[in-house]
């Protein structure tokens, strides 16, 4: 009997840090989503797409959840029960190197709420003892009644044909949505600058971070083939701004340096990137600004 081809959408959730980019990235096989080890580093819900021959998954990468402390919290804790609402799976990551804790169960309330199936994603495998996995299963298992448990290693890429297998069980029949050389939905604008605050988040310390945007101004295509970038970063004291431009603009060289080697990877072609900092004073709580960095 001919297997059906199916498709479906499927979010990933889970606190700051668990690794869900980095999931979605070894999934796709290329990085779209921003990686990095400060919390709350995706803002919007990107959205990648994986084909297989049997299926069409689209994932939405979801802002980490946790309780909101701002208006941009709030706007991610809004996107992200939104996206729990709209899809056919859940993948709750958690991070197998940590023990349970308040945000786990705060979000393991948030699935009480939904009907749609969740599969527990144990991740960082490749960091623990094996003896470990069963009794780290265990402590979810008897909190909520998941409908699949799959242990990975993202960065390892260990067991993901295991868990794109369960995935695809929950999946309802259909087309594919999506052309099989399209990745993601995003416009390259907005990866662009996605990729230059994931260098900004990796190379600042821990006061930059959370009051950083970018946002790309120019970006054509010159004659020759190379890609002009003029790209503003933004963040809300003008400390800030003097950390990310660094003694003699060093920090701010290197950031250019980091981002531009990856969106020439992104778009193929040698990039030449400009960057400048301003100040946006308090712009997390400034609803205007918010709505013009695309938070709607």
């Amino acid at each position: 009997m001919e297997q059906k081809h199916k498709s479906g959408f499927v979010a990933v959730i889970g606190r700051p840090n668990v690794g869900k980019s980095t999931l979605i990235n070894s999934l796709i096989g290329q990085k779209i989503a921003i990686m990095s080890d400060k919390p709350q580093t995706t803002r919007n819900r990107i959205l990648c797409i994986l084909t297989r021959p049997e299926a069409q998954i689209v994932f939405l990468d979801t802002p980490g959840m946790h309780k909101p402390l701002h208006k941009l919290g709030e706007y991610m804790e809004r996107t992200a029960e939104g996206t729990m609402r709209e899809v056919d799976a859940i993948f709750f990551v958690v991070d197998a190197t940590e023990k349970i804790g308040a945000g786990e169960r705060y979000i393991i309330e948030r699935l009480r709420a939904t009907k749609t199936p969740v599969i527990l994603v144990v991740n960082k495998l490749d960091l623990i003892d094996r003896q470990q996995v069963l009794p780290i299963i265990t402590t979810y298992t008897t909190q909520y009644d998941f409908s699949g448990v799959v242990p990975i290693s993202a960065k390892a890429e260990l067991n993901l044909e295991d868990l794109l297998s369960e995935t695809v069980k929950y999946l309802p029949e259909g087309p594919q949505y999506y052309p099989e050389t399209m990745v993601t939905d995003q416009p390259e604008r907005l990866i662009v600058a996605e990729l230059v605050r994931e260098k900004v988040l990796e190379l600042t310390r821990d006061e930059v971070p959370h009051a950083v945007a970018v946002d790309v101004d120019e970006m054509a295509t010159r004659p020759t083939g190379d890609v002009y970038v003029r790209a503003t970063i933004y963040v809300e004291r003008d400390s800030q701004k003097g950390i990310i431009i660094g003694a003699k603009g060093s920090m701010l060289k290197q950031v250019g340096a980091k981002a531009r080697h990856d969106i020439e990877a992104l778009l193929g072609s040698k990039v030449y990137l400009d960057l400048w900092v301003k100040v946006k004073k308090d712009w997390r709580n400034r609803d205007n600004v918010l709505k013009g960095f695309g938070f709607e």
